[in-house]
């Protein structure tokens, strides 16, 4: 079906923001439940496009959990934008009791990261929001399908941006990305900069950038789409399995009562964390640190602030986190063979 979805965009003769992207862009915005969806060349380039849109300038700051992939701040920092860094909660989310103590007048935004798969407390992060008169973006790169409450992610914010990067949950075969909003006003700004900032032909209303997505890999992910909530089912049973054998031996994941988290990442947490990496590898089995240098401690991010925070909840978790193998083909046999080699490791 992929390949057949791929040959047919090839003998299109269209290759680029044509009528694959068109129903792609549709597709998504229905399945998100949001008006507009706008298909970019991968997340990065999608927080490019949002902060450009939106006027971030020198000097702003945004409030942002500092336990994330790296992209989530590179492109405010480009900006000259300030991620003022958040610690986290049991849900490696940020911590919604945090925010208000860390708001100053130059503060213009929030930016929730649904780590994992698992949704952040939205509930607080608005009501914080509202109060303090600033937006909201949702980065859901690892959260297709997941839900706060009775939506999904990436439609209660003012925008939502996802990566479709071969790793995640939906994917196109390649690097892309796409950006869900309600606001139409936003949306046509965002299709003008992706675009070299042109509404028609050669004509140029801003300098803007090319983060064009392509038809072949937007015919993919239509395909890809139909498949996503039985692959998110997939994970979650996965995951359960895990839970219940390793919760007595290891620290599991927790999901929170108004969450549907899709499992991007299954990680648990031992402070024995290095010494089980190398046994689980020595029984052929694959595991991940997701992610091991906190961004408040990056050197890129250390070169240009000094004020940066303590957050001892995120730098405890760097050092103990550790990914377990999950994807679409992993059986729950599969999963079994992996607690069996944990347990055989805590039991020496």
């Amino acid at each position: 079906e992929v390949r057949d979805a791929a040959l047919r965009a090839l003998n299109s003769g269209s290759y680029i923001l044509s009528k694959e992207c068109e129903a792609f862009e549709e597709e998504l915005a229905d399945y998100i439940g949001t008006k507009y969806a706008v298909l970019c060349s991968s997340w990065t380039a999608g927080g490019f496009l949002l902060h450009r849109a939106m006027g971030l300038k020198q000097g702003d700051e945004i409030l942002v959990p500092s336990h994330t992939a790296f992209p989530t701040i590179e492109p405010m920092l480009h900006f000259g934008a300030k991620p003022v860094f958040i610690d986290i909660d049991e849900t490696y989310c940020l911590d919604v009791d945090l925010l208000e103590a860390s708001i100053t007048p130059r503060t213009v935004g929030i930016l929730p990261v649904h780590l994992y798969g698992h949704p952040a407390n939205l509930d607080r992060v608005f009501e914080v929001a509202r109060k303090h008169d600033l937006w909201v973006i949702e980065d859901c790169a690892q959260a297709h399908g997941a839900r706060f409450k009775a939506k999904r992610v990436g439609s209660l914010g003012l925008a939502g941006v996802f990566s479709f990067f071969p790793s995640k949950n939906l994917t196109v075969m390649g690097d892309g990305g796409c950006i869900t909003t309600n606001d139409t006003a936003l949306a046509a700004d965002l299709r003008m900069l992706r675009d070299h900032g042109r509404k028609s032909k050669y004509i140029h209303e801003a300098v803007g950038y090319n983060y064009r997505f392509n038809e072949i890999q937007a015919a993919i992910g239509r395909v890809e789409l139909r498949n996503v909530n039985s692959l998110n089912e997939h994970r979650r049973r996965v995951a359960a399995r895990y839970t219940e054998r390793l919760s007595d031996v290891v620290k599991t994941p927790p999901e929170i009562e108004w969450a549907y988290a899709v499992y991007h990442m299954y990680v648990i947490r031992t402070e024995r964390r290095d010494q089980l990496a190398k046994h689980l590898q020595s029984k052929g089995i694959g595991t991940g640190i997701h992610y091991p240098v906190a961004n408040h401690q990056q050197p890129a991010v250390t070169k240009i602030y000094s004020d940066l925070p303590k957050l001892p909840h995120t730098e405890t978790a760097v050092k103990e986190i550790l990914s377990l193998p999950i994807y679409g083909e992993l059986s729950l046999e599969d999963v079994d063979y992996v607690c069996d080699a944990i347990f055989e490791f805590f039991a020496k």
